[in-house]
Formats: C-alpha cells, sequence, structure tokens
C-alpha cells in the first residue's frame, strides 16, 4: 500500500502541484521541506489510517500558508506549505469528507470507515492572516504546568491540526532566569528561592509574584528544560515558531544593594502579593543584564523571531522612568541578542501603553488583543496608531468550566476589521486562560484564519455537529444549533466568558460569582440552553461510544445544572428571610443533593476528575516532601490560589474554580453544607448567623494529601439522563 500511495502523490503531484507553484515531497526534485514530522503526527493520531494518507510539500513561493486535498478511497492526498499546515488539511478533510473531528478535548475517530473516503472534489483553502497566535501567558499554569512531554507533544497536535503557527513557550525560563541572575551575584538558594514553584511561575514571569511554594529542588529545573527542549524542538519540525518570553527588566530582591547605583524601581502589590522589581531600562546595567539572558535562553533553547512581553502589567509602576525610553531600551536589547525579532504584547486593559507603541518601530511589534470581543466601539488602528495585531480572544478566566464564548461577535467582528480600509489586522490570537476546555470554542475561532472564513454561526454549528460525533445526527445539529443560539451567542457588552457557577462560590445568600471577576449574572436564556442537552440525550446509539459525545453530555448536563444554582438561591434567601424553617432545609437539601449528583456526573468522564488534574504534578515528584510540594501548589491555584492575603483581599479565591469530581465533594459541598447549617441554627437560636473563616476550610483542603480517583466511574449518558429528571425537564 504504501509503494501504491507514493505512485498515486507522484501521479496526482504532477497534474496539480503545479497548480499551486510548489514542490513534491514524493518528486525527485527536492522537497520544499521534509514531510517526515507531519507523517509521524499522524502515526499518533491516526495510527490505523495513516497510511492511507500521502502527504506533500509545497513552496511557499505565493506566500500565504495553504493546503489542497484530494485522492481517491483509501489513497487521500494532502499538500501543504509546511508539516503543521498539511496536518491542519488533514483535520479539515476529517471533518468535510470523513464527518469525523480531533477535538480539544474529545474527538470521533472511532467512527472512521476501514477505507477513508475521497473528497468529492479537490478541497483547497489559504490562510487568510500570517500570524495564527495560542496560548495565554498563564496557560502552563491553568492547564497544567506539570504536565509531561507525552502531554506536550499531542497538545502541539492540537495546534497544528488547527492551523496555529505561533505558540508562546514560557516553559524552561525559570533556568533561564537561574543562570543569568547567578552571574550577576546571586546564588542558587537565593534565586530558587524567588522562582515560584511551577504551576505559579506564569505571574512571576508577568512581574505580579514571586517565591510561591518555593524552592523547587534543581532536578525540577533540569526537567523542565529538558521538556522546553522538545516542545520547542517539535514546534519547529513541525514549522511552527517558539514564541519565547523576553526580558524587560524584572530583578530579584535587593538587586540595587548588590549593584549599587542601579535604578530599580519597586512594584508594589498585585492582589496582595508584593511583586518583583523593575530594572529601569535606561540603566546601562539593564542592557548587560538583558544580553546575558538572551545568551542564555539562546544556548538552552535556540533563537526566535519572536519574543512576548509587557511593561507594567496589570499596575505596574514606572516611577520616574520615562515609559518611552524604557521601550526603546527595551527594543534595543532585543533587537542586539535577536536582530529582526519581532516584540509581542497583550493588549489586555491599558496595555499596551501609547508611550510604548509610539517609541519603537511599530513594524517590529505584534499585539495579541485579549479584548477583541469584549467591547463595542473599539477602533484598532486608531487605538494602537496603526501597529500590527491580533483579533484575540480570552474566553475563559482561570480555567472555569463554564461552557460559551462570545463566538457570534467573533464570525462578524474579525470580517469587518480584516475588511476595514487600512485595516492593520494580521493575525488572531486564541488566548484562553487555560486551553483544552472548551472544544467547540476553540475549533470556531482558529476556523477564522483560514478559507473560507466562517460568517454564519448557523451554518457553522451545523457542521460542526455533522463531524464532532462522527456521522450526521439531526438531534446533535438540534443540540448545537441550541447552544450557538445561547452559550456561544454572547454580546460585547463588557464580558469575553460565561459566568460561573455559584456550586462554586463562597457561600452567601448574596453571592452572585464564584470568582470575584466573573459576570454577576447569566449572559443568556437558561431555559433555551436546556433543551440542548434533551437533544443531546437522542443522539444515536452508535456515536455516543466517542470520546467527543461523552464529554459533551456530561458538560452541558453540567451546565444545566450548574444554571440552575441562580434559580435556587433566591428561593434559600427568601426562605432565611421568611424565617421558614422547613421550607430553608428542603432548600437547603435539594442545594446538597444537586451538588451530589453533579460530582457524580463529572465523575463519569476523565476530563472532569480532580484525581487527572493532579496526577502530572505526583508524576513528576521525586519524593514524598516534593508531591506534597507539588500537589499543593495545583490544589491552591484553583481554590485559594495563594495565601490569606490574595485570597481574602486580593480576590483571588475560586478565581480557578472549575467543577471536578473530587472538588465538587471534598471542598464545594461541604463548604455549603457547613453554610447551611449556620443558617438554620441562626434560625433555631433567633441569632446571626457564625462568621466562618473560609480561607482556613479551604487551606486545609489545600494542603491535604487524599487520594483522588483518576479512573472514570458511571455512564455519562444515564448520569445526564438523570439531571434532567431531576430539574424536571425534557418533558414532550
Amino acid at each position: 500500500m504504501k509503494s501504491r500511495g507514493r505512485v498515486l502523490a507522484g501521479l496526482v503531484c504532477g497534474l496539480w502541484c503545479a497548480w499551486f507553484s510548489g514542490a513534491c515531497a514524493v518528486s525527485p526534485a527536492k522537497p520544499a521541506f521534509d514531510t517526515a514530522p507531519a507523517r509521524a503526527a499522524l502515526q499518533r493520531l491516526l495510527p490505523q489510517r495513516e497510511m492511507q494518507f500521502t502527504l506533500v510539500a509545497l513552496g511557499g513561493g505565493q506566500g500565504a500558508d495553504r493546503f489542497r486535498i484530494g485522492g481517491t478511497p483509501g489513497h487521500i492526498v494532502v499538500a501543504g506549505t509546511s508539516p503543521a499546515v498539511i496536518l491542519t488539511g488533514v483535520e479539515t478533510y476529517l471533518e468535510r469528507v470523513a464527518h469525523v473531528a480531533i477535538g480539544w478535548p474529545g474527538d470521533s475517530l472511532a467512527r472512521l470507515p476501514a477505507t477513508l473516503p475521497a473528497p468529492a472534489a479537490p478541497i483547497v483553502s489559504r490562510a487568510v492572516v500570517p500570524d495564527r497566535y495560542a496560548l495565554n501567558d498563564t496557560d502552563d499554569g491553568y492547564s497544567n504546568a506539570y504536565l509531561g512531554w507525552p502531554a506536550w507533544a499531542h497538545k502541539i497536535d492540537l495546534l497544528a491540526l488547527h492551523g496555529i503557527d505561533e505558540v508562546f513557550i514560557p516553559v524552561g525560563t525559570e533556568e533561564v532566569y537561574r543562570r543569568t541572575f547567578r552571574d550577576f551575584g546571586y546564588s542558587d538558594a537565593e534565586m530558587r528561592a524567588w522562582i515560584p514553584a511551577p504551576a505559579h511561575q506564569p505571574w512571576w514571569l508577568l512581574q505580579n509574584i514571586s517565591g510561591f511554594d518555593a524552592p523547587v529542588s534543581p532536578r525540577q529545573y533540569a526537567r523542565r528544560v529538558a521538556l522546553a527542549k522538545k516542545i520547542v524542538a517539535r514546534l519547529r519540525a513541525l514549522g511552527m515558531a517558539p514564541v519565547f518570553p523576553g526580558y524587560f527588566g524584572t530583578v530579584p530582591p535587593g538587586f540595587a544593594a548588590k549593584h549599587p547605583g542601579a535604578d530599580v524601581v519597586p512594584q508594589g502589590l498585585w492582589a496582595g502579593f508584593v511583586r518583583p522589581d523593575w530594572l529601569d531600562p535606561r540603566d546601562p546595567l539593564y542592557a548587560k543584564v538583558a544580553a546575558d539572558f538572551y545568551r542564555r535562553q539562546r544556548a538552552l533553547f535556540g533563537a526566535s523571531t519572536m519574543y512576548k512581553m509587557d511593561l507594567l502589567h496589570e499596575g505596574g509602576r514606572a516611577g520616574d522612568v520615562p515609559v518611552a525610553a524604557a521601550a526603546r531600551g527595551v527594543m534595543a536589547a532585543l533587537q542586539a541578542a535577536h536582530p529582526g525579532a519581532r516584540w509581542v504584547l497583550l493588549g489586555w486593559q491599558h496595555n499596551p501603553l501609547p508611550a510604548v507603541i509610539d517609541a519603537v518601530d511599530r513594524q517590529r511589534l505584534l499585539i495579541v488583543d485579549g479584548l477583541s470581543d469584549r467591547y463595542d466601539g473599539l477602533d484598532r488602528e486608531k487605538d494602537w496608531h496603526g501597529t500590527p495585531y491580533a483579533f484575540g480572544s480570552i474566553p475563559n478566566f482561570g480555567g472555569h468550566s463554564s461552557l460559551g464564548a462570545n463566538a457570534g461577535v467573533w464570525l462578524k467582528r474579525f470580517v469587518a476589521w480584516r475588511g476595514k480600509l487600512g485595516s492593520k489586522l494580521r493575525g488572531i490570537a486564541w488566548m484562553p486562560e487555560a486551553s483544552g476546555i472548551d472544544p467547540a470554542a476553540f475549533a470556531l475561532f482558529t476556523s477564522l484564519a483560514w478559507e473560507p472564513v466562517p460568517h454564519d454561526e448557523a451554518t457553522w454549528f451545523k457542521a460542526y455537529a455533522d463531524s464532532r460525533y462522527g456521522g450526521i445526527d439531526t438531534h446533535a445539529e438540534d443540540a448545537w444549533r441550541i447552544l450557538g443560539e445561547t452559550a456561544y451567542a454572547m454580546p460585547s457588552n463588557g464580558e469575553s466568558e460565561p459566568q460561573d457557577s455559584l456550586f462554586e462560590a463562597r457561600p452567601s445568600q448574596d453571592v452572585a460569582t464564584a470568582a470575584s471577576w466573573s459576570p454577576r449574572a447569566m449572559r443568556y436564556d437558561a431555559e433555551h440552553f436546556e433543551r440542548a442537552i434533551c437533544e443531546l440525550l437522542q443522539v444515536a446509539p452508535a456515536l455516543r461510544a466517542t470520546s467527543a459525545y461523552r464529554h459533551d453530555v456530561v458538560d452541558v448536563a453540567r451546565q444545566t445544572l450548574a444554571n440552575r444554582t441562580r434559580v435556587l438561591l433566591p428561593r434559600i434567601r427568601e426562605a432565611y428571610a421568611a424565617k421558614d424553617v422547613v421550607r430553608l432545609h428542603a432548600l437547603d437539601t435539594e442545594w446538597l443533593d444537586d451538588m451530589a449528583l453533579l460530582d457524580r456526573l463529572l465523575a463519569s468522564d476523565p476530563r472532569f476528575l480532580l484525581g487527572r488534574w493532579l496526577a502530572p504534578a505526583q508524576a513528576a515528584a521525586d519524593n514524598t516532601a516534593e508531591a506534597a510540594q507539588f500537589e499543593y501548589d495545583q490544589r491552591a491555584l484553583i481554590t485559594i490560589w495563594g495565601d490569606r492575603g490574595g485570597a481574602d483581599h486580593g480576590g483571588l479565591h475560586d478565581y480557578a474554580n472549575r467543577e471536578l469530581s473530587g472538588l465538587v465533594s471534598g471542598l464545594y459541598e461541604p463548604r455549603w453544607r457547613r453554610y447551611f447549617e449556620s443558617l438554620e441554627q441562626s434560625l433555631a437560636k433567633g441569632k446571626p448567623p457564625k462568621e466562618i473563616d473560609w480561607y482556613a476550610m479551604e487551606h486545609a483542603w489545600a494542603v491535604s494529601r487524599e487520594a483522588e480517583p483518576d479512573v472514570p466511574q458511571g455512564d455519562p449518558w444515564s448520569l445526564a439522563a438523570e439531571v434532567t429528571r431531576r430539574l424536571g425537564i425534557c418533558r414532550p
């Protein structure tokens, strides 16, 4: 079969490779690039079918990335301008022709036929933007900072399948800092005490915090460096660009004492944490530190063409340093180390400051906009003075389980902004604070970058439903039509994520959010949303065995149950105000029973297990003490976040709340149970409820080492059906 495929590829190449003005990997001529990395990815992703694909390398002479799909049954030919683009073509083939999909998470590959079908006509697509950027600064923390190489390899494959070509990679940067500042008078112990444990490192790199759950052992630094080298090598092999953190002036404590005369600006507080100091980029010492940093980084990971850094992120202080001069110093150091490299900045709050973008060559900048879908009245050409930018979204914060996004805004606004006279839009930026949470949002957003650019929600969600579970099913189509009309149709009214679940909130009669900065009310019609689970439960039994269906039926049932908290809590408040002891107890019991069902529902799918969240940290540890340290790093991040100051006064408690089996039953349900007991005792004694130290309760859970199941239990379909019966929905 392999030789037949190569012969067929040669024939096809002769017929239509010239149409692309490209070279064929199987032709005698020198190929444009090696297709072996794409072949290896197919061996990982489609081990039973990969030999039915012939992969062809196309030259990049026509500029934009492109792919073409053709062939005959059992002999599918995919040509593309890079290994990653070839994989994008493969995913397009799977979705449009075979009607299966590889989502993030969940797939329907079990539904692939033994002989792959051929497209009725060649499928051709081009990228409409060159910059297809992915991953938030926080992703390595909120997604799971302890992932090993197999998980990272799959993550990269998924990004490539969906057309991404630039990936932010902070892993291993802690070692760059450690080596750099040992050259400037710091001991190894001082550096390791300053650098947080892995799950909290993203905020240290953002100049927000330091030292949390430190020190980490030298062996763990080496482990992370080895992992980063594999990540970067895989990205480069696939033709994707690693985007590294740049150096903009963060220094360890006591830098001025070690270097008298150094101009160091204290950065104040961030959410209750003391921020690391900032070395004035005008100071001659800054150029020396930056040169050492980039030299060390290049020695470990090689050079890149893109470096991400944000001056004065979320309230940083310039002191008496002129921001424009600081920006010129940062850019000069970057260009000295990497001539021609681009400086990537996050569009967020007041960042980037006009003084920054006006001080440097704007064509050497790329702003990855985190607010493209959040507000109305935006004019990015005016806001950023003609700086190139990527249309971006942050559709979830902290890795919330909540389902949905401002997807309708994406479809309309991306096309309008790109077609605007004088547009500087040159990319997309997929930047949820935790990736791998919402497969539909990921698939829809990344599809913006390729022809035909989607513009109609109904059409897109129908096509998504037709491949998500491995076959066309009217109930699946109806379910996703409803989801597209509700959770994915939220407006640009100041929010970019859905409301979170009150099950995860610190208990109160008046609580409106679990995370301090989440939306305070429903952002779509909850009753209409409920019909989606009714349709999903009627999907054909043959499609229900796919991991995509099992994930989605749990996710939609979970969201349906979570939405009811906003109906039930006001009733609890009314019963307490009326001093109706019987009704209050009945409602409290209903709430807690809902939580018990939620935990059982979540336990039926591996993606919703606390044990799966904790397992990588435990696997990375070398001993019992280290396992406890890393597990606390993970448990703290999704509950108290940090210390008491950050949790109680900085508003960080439950910022990264999520619905996981084991977390619901282990912390969220006991919190509400304790609170309801205090309300009922209050009515019985005629006294106000006692104050509860929630942080103490949460911290006790975070430091616990109770074993958490990492193997799913129960049937997702049956448990989702139980949710609908409990809520009284899905009636004829």
